[in-house]
């Protein structure tokens, strides 16, 4: 049986995503204290934490699917046309997580945007 906790190891999340702590703590909208215990020790995340590690997982899941490692990173941190000239990561910074899967979803399924 897997437990939750090691299928959104925010460590891991980060790791795929090329996230500094200060950037996924942000994401969070926790301290880089809190994702360092989470990151180092059994503390886990909240509620409300969880469900945007669930969202940032889908994402580093497709993006691994769609692109290198350095394709993520570039993904990530490269203002795109289909954000309105913005990055992936300032779009998932507004929570708006399902416009960054869809732009993925499109990639994976080489229709692009």
């Amino acid at each position: 049986m897997v437990l939750s906790s090691e299928i959104l190891n925010p460590l891991s999340i980060r790791q795929q995503l090329h996230l500094s702590q200060e950037r996924m703590s942000y994401l969070l909208r926790v301290s880089c204290k809190t994702l360092w215990r989470w990151e180092n020790t059994d503390a886990s995340p909240n509620s409300k934490a969880k469900a945007h590690l669930v969202k940032l997982k889908q994402i580093a899941s497709l993006a691994q699917k769609v692109y290198t490692p350095e394709g993520v990173e570039e993904f990530m941190f490269t203002p795109l046309e289909e954000f309105g000239g913005h990055t992936a990561y300032d779009i998932i910074s507004l929570g708006e997580y399902d416009r960054v899967i869809a732009a993925l979803a499109a990639d994976y399924e080489g229709l692009g945007y």
